[in-house]
């Protein structure tokens, strides 16, 4: 029974989704060199990768006491947040939901990958963070980071955006709910890996040049995690899902 009530829950979302997806969930930006705000600090959310291209992801601000929608973000696509100084949960949901730990300094820009995995009835997604250090992996000095900035576009949530998340915010809800419990499971060492640090930002001007070599990896120590963390849209109409559009949340 309680798969069938999930599985309804799944319906209504997609038929919903359905219903905006007539107008854009994001826009184009036109200046494309994003910045942190005064006293603010800039994360950018990138999906270079064109697997599962027909599904979009929606990308929260998500500690447990509260939800912030970001935006929705599709493939070659990649969204900016103005975000306050401090530790923060961030959130992605399709199919499923993931998390992933921040500690954020003012006046720096943050780099997150969003990566899909095929799942049981789309794609899923998760979080992984750009770390500014020299050793292998996902980092600011990889040879991969100018080409995934590159072929990223900048986009920002549009009215319809706002209207999906306000429609599907209970579905959101849950949806984290259900994912948080198992993400609370994860041992601590697990946890630790999907952790954006203060060191990982870098300085606006630094950032905006999109050169992994600009960048001076950082020598601090790494923290541990601030907190326990870490959707879907179609490229004509995406597709929704439980507590996540199938292409947004």
């Amino acid at each position: 029974m309680f798969r069938n009530a999930r599985l309804a829950c799944v319906l209504l979302l997609c038929l919903s989704f359905s219903a905006v997806a007539k107008e854009p969930l994001a826009v184009h930006v036109a200046d494309q060199q994003a910045k942190p705000e005064p006293g603010k600090a800039l994360v950018l959310f990138m999906r270079p990768s064109s697997v599962g291209f027909a599904v979009a992801s929606s990308v929260y601000d998500a500690p447990d006491e509260d939800t912030r929608f970001i935006g929705v973000v599709r493939s070659k696509q990649k969204v900016a947040y103005q975000a306050e100084p401090g530790v923060h949960r961030f959130m992605v949901i399709a199919e499923n939901a993931d998390f992933m730990d921040a500690t954020l300094e003012a006046g720096k820009t943050y780099y997150v990958l969003i990566q899909p995995r095929m799942g049981m009835w789309k794609a899923r997604f998760s979080l992984f963070p750009v770390h500014n250090h020299a050793d292998p992996g996902d980092t600011l000095q990889s040879p991969d980071f100018p080409k995934w900035n590159a072929k990223t576009e900048l986009v920002a949530t549009s009215p319809a955006g706002l209207a999906w998340y306000e429609e599907n915010k209970a579905s959101v809800a849950e949806k984290k709910a259900d994912y948080l419990a198992k993400w609370n499971r994860m041992l601590a060492s697990d946890r630790a890996e999907l952790v954006l640090h203060p060191h990982d930002g870098v300085v606006s001007d630094a950032a905006s040049a999109g050169m992994a070599a600009a960048v001076a990896p950082a020598t601090a120590t790494p923290e541990a995690p601030a907190s326990d963390v870490a959707p879907a849209d179609t490229t004509a109409a995406p597709a929704p899902e439980s507590a996540a559009p199938a292409t947004g949340t």
